[in-house]
């Protein structure tokens, strides 16, 4: 275990505590729990209270370490999905080379329906990022200070949970009068409503999958689609969230740290990798329902644990 001070802050990690955290964020990043809740709420349960103490400081380490398994889970994620965005990403330089001749304006005209399905995908994603990312640049921090207590994740994580069962209710009673929307017909209007949602998932226990799918349930996806959408989309906000801040680590918040944060990362990949394939089987014939219980359940435990 290291310990070098950041600050007047011994920053201090084991390889251990760097293994489990970066298991822990790799799964629960993609299963619908909340890897934000989980990263304040099982360090306060173990008892970690070097982990704990540096999470609402201005300047922390611990902080910083998470940046790296961020960046590991959205590499995990890339993996995955290397195909679905080998055709997104061809298929939009298609469109674009097309635009040459065909004119500029037809770009942004996501309805038209001589668009390549690869680019509309693709120009949906990027419109659904761009809600998380300037409420991230803009709250992340005051929200992180001000919720990143161990409470306030067991408060939001129950309230996670009772918005999958909301998001379950709601998709049942709509199914038996309306027809599921399929990706391929996604509205940008119906997009950037699921993207906005992902600003919730800033506080602490609210899983930004589960919140995305939700919103993705109520725009009349299925299940199946609604989790691809989520994790897609999920992708760019995690990697870019990640590169932005990782100068922080490769500067002084990452002395004593840089190892373990790497070997967090390789572990947060695989289980990315590992919770992504399991999660998109899943949703083919399942649903948001047990893990809502476990958001609710875990969630009120942990608020009379830690009132």
């Amino acid at each position: 275990m290291s310990r070098i001070s950041v600050g007047g802050v011994i920053a201090t990690l084991s390889y251990l505590q760097a293994v489990v955290m970066g298991l822990l964020q790799g799964v629960t990043e993609l299963f619908p729990v909340s890897s934000l809740g989980h990263s304040v709420l099982v360090p306060a349960l173990l008892g970690w209270n070097n982990l704990v103490s540096s999470q609402s400081q201005a300047q922390s380490f611990f902080l910083t370490f998470l940046v790296a398994l961020h960046v590991g889970t959205a590499v995990g994620l890339i993996v995955y999905y290397r195909q679905t965005w080998w055709r997104l990403l061809s298929g939009t330089w298609q469109q674009l080379v097309r635009a040459r001749s065909d004119g500029w304006g037809r770009l942004v005209h996501l309805d038209d329906e001589g668009l390549a399905p690869e680019y509309r995908l693709f120009a949906l994603l990027v419109l659904a990022t761009i809600p998380v990312g300037l409420a991230g640049l803009l709250l992340e921090k005051p929200l992180r200070e001000l919720f990143a207590k161990p409470l306030a994740a067991a408060i939001f994580l129950t309230l996670n949970g009772v918005i999958l069962f909301a998001a379950e209710t709601l998709k049942r009673r709509r199914g038996r009068r309306t027809r599921s929307v399929r990706l391929g017909n996604l509205s940008p209007r119906q997009a950037m409503t699921i993207g906005f949602a992902q600003v919730f998932a800033l506080l602490a226990g609210i899983s930004r999958a589960g919140i995305t799918m939700a919103a993705g349930l109520a725009r009349g996806l299925d299940h199946e689609d609604a989790a691809n959408f989520s994790f897609l989309l999920a992708t760019p906000v995690i990697l870019l969230a990640g590169l932005y801040k990782l100068p922080g680590l490769l500067g002084h918040l990452g002395n004593g740290v840089r190892t373990q944060a790497f070997v967090g990362a390789i572990v947060a990949m695989i289980s990315a990798y590992l919770a992504v394939s399991f999660l998109t089987k899943w949703f083919r014939s399942h649903n948001l329902r047990p893990f809502a219980t476990y958001s609710v359940v875990v969630g009120l435990i942990l608020v009379v644990r830690f009132f």
